[in-house]
């Protein structure tokens, strides 16, 4: 074990223990994660083997996403910082081995960032396939053009969508059915701005070039079409302020009670 990384030694425990109490789960954890030496190659290896397709093998996606995570230091913090968030706001996780194995919100997460590596790289022809394979596989479609922060919760994630301008702060919390799209056909800036700390509700459709403002407050089911300001929750279709937040970042509480006080 090394001390100088924390959550790679945290799976290999809890790997570890798991392998030793289900022994029907003992050969696929050591597959994944036990025979690995890091974990940019067991998530690497493990995204591979669940995007295997016959354009692209899984041999030949592993190596591609092991030289990305190797070579991209800001996807190195954000894969761990996105465990540890899932660990800290999702009560079903139970520590980080669950969600590395089994969730699609960090998988679909994970595999977007890699696509996007390759998007700032101008291998566009080659991002868009694998966000065609992120699609197909795990119901969730991220452009990887788009620009999303870390220490990110996708929780249940299906239906998910993320266009092609849009931008997610850090420490932001999602939950299925989202969109994060366009209005229409108009080109260019054209996707909603969320920033840091925001929390959005199951079902949330939030359209155009608005801007959610730090720490603010989606209702599940609503339709944003306007600006929503800072520490304040917005519900309704289309939505409106119903009122200003209690905390200062929702979605590290995970609490969808909307606030009714009004806004003056």
């Amino acid at each position: 074990m090394s001390n100088q990384d924390p959550v790679w030694d945290q799976l290999r425990q809890e790997a570890e223990k798991t392998a030793a109490s289900e022994k029907l789960l003992s050969s696929f954890l050591e597959e994944v994660i036990l025979s690995q030496t890091s974990l940019e190659r067991a998530i690497s290896f493990h995204l591979a083997q669940k995007l295997d397709c016959q354009n692209i093998p899984a041999i030949t996606l592993f190596d591609l996403f092991l030289n990305i995570a190797r070579e991209d230091k800001t996807i190195q913090d954000a894969i761990r910082t996105d465990l540890r968030a899932i660990s800290d706001r999702d009560p079903a996780s139970n520590g980080i081995l669950a969600p590395f194995l089994y969730f699609k919100g960090f998988h679909s997460l994970t595999s977007y960032r890699f696509g996007h590596h390759l998007w700032q790289s101008d291998r566009t022809c080659l991002a868009l396939f694998l966000q065609s394979l992120i699609s197909e596989q795990y119901g969730v479609d991220i452009h990887p053009a788009a620009r999303i922060g870390k220490g990110i919760l996708i929780d249940h994630a299906t239906c998910l969508v993320i266009g092609e301008t849009a931008v997610v702060g850090n420490n932001v919390s999602i939950l299925h059915d989202v969109t994060l799209g366009g209005t229409g056909k108009d080109k260019g800036d054209r996707h909603p701005k969320v920033a840091a700390g925001v929390l959005i509700g199951a079902g949330a459709k939030i359209l155009g070039n608005v801007k959610i403002g730090i720490g603010a407050k989606i209702g599940a089911g609503s339709v944003v079409l306007d600006h929503v300001p800072n520490h304040c929750s917005a519900a309704g279709v289309p939505a409106k302020i119903v009122g200003k937040c209690e905390v200062d970042q929702p979605a590290l509480s995970m609490d969808h009670q909307l606030e009714h006080d009004p806004v003056i």
